[in-house]
């Protein structure tokens, strides 16, 4: 039988505890009782553990473990996604589904076609979202759960010195595919698997001065098909394609 995984709030070199609503869950929902075997997530390690003790006081509530062994743990996609803000409920389909597929970070974006009011509103979401991330990473059985960074504008990220491979999305581009740009990088002669910063725009698409942009800042034009996909798709497509490449 499947041990279930969660990932816990604090640890340190011998046991590792969970509180709030994720030991409320355990003990009421799943009766949670010492001695329950569980794989648990600390500090980025996946462990055998044992449950120690529960307390249950509402949101003091809290489960600790034991941790019996180190287990070996399936690492991250090297992707993060430059996400263009869009309407919430679809992006955050997206988040939990990119994290599900073992995505690296996420950080959303302020393009010029961001509707204003969610632009504005981005900024309070965040919290919700890493709770998303956190969820489906566990839903999952990740060893890691994604990085959710705070929203910026596109500029400033597309001008951010980074070692990765930088790749748009663009619905312009029809030469060079996505699966051909990630196969150039991964065949270069270097120690290492290389990591990668995926674009997705808004809904309407980038607007021409942000392609200037991406392409005078040494980003990659590339293209997922001749069909136009919502970025929600287009956030998962690219993200399997990344997958089939790599592992």
């Amino acid at each position: 039988m499947t041990r279930r995984r969660w990932i816990a709030e604090s640890w340190d070199e011998t046991s590792a505890t969970l509180t709030g609503a994720q030991a409320e869950h355990l003990a009421r929902v799943l009766r949670a009782q010492p001695g329950m075997e569980a794989e648990v997530v600390a500090g980025g390690r996946l462990f055998h553990a044992t449950v120690a003790a529960v307390t249950l006081s509402g949101e003091k509530s809290e489960v600790r473990f034991k941790i019996a062994s180190e287990l070996r743990a399936d690492p991250a996609l090297p992707v993060t996604l430059v996400m263009a803000v869009y309407k919430f409920d679809r992006m955050e389909w997206a988040l939990e589904k990119a994290t599900e597929l073992g995505v690296a970070g996420i950080v959303p974006v302020v393009a010029c076609r961001t509707e204003k009011h969610l632009a504005q509103a981005a900024e309070k979401r965040i919290e919700r979202w890493r709770r998303i991330a956190h969820e489906a990473s566990q839903q999952a059985r990740r060893s890691d759960i994604p990085a959710i960074h705070a929203p910026i504008a596109l500029a400033d990220r597309v001008r951010m010195p980074s070692a990765a491979t930088r790749i748009v999305l663009a619905e312009q581009e029809r030469a060079t595919a996505l699966r051909h740009a990630i196969e150039e990088a991964i065949a270069k002669p270097e120690d290492k698997l290389p990591s990668f910063e995926i674009a997705i725009g808004p809904e309407g698409g980038w607007a021409p001065a942000e392609e200037t942009l991406f392409d005078s800042s040494g980003w990659r034009a590339v293209s997922l098909g001749p069909r136009i996909l919502r970025a929600e798709t287009a956030a998962i497509a690219a993200l399997a394609v990344v997958a089939s490449c790599l592992e």
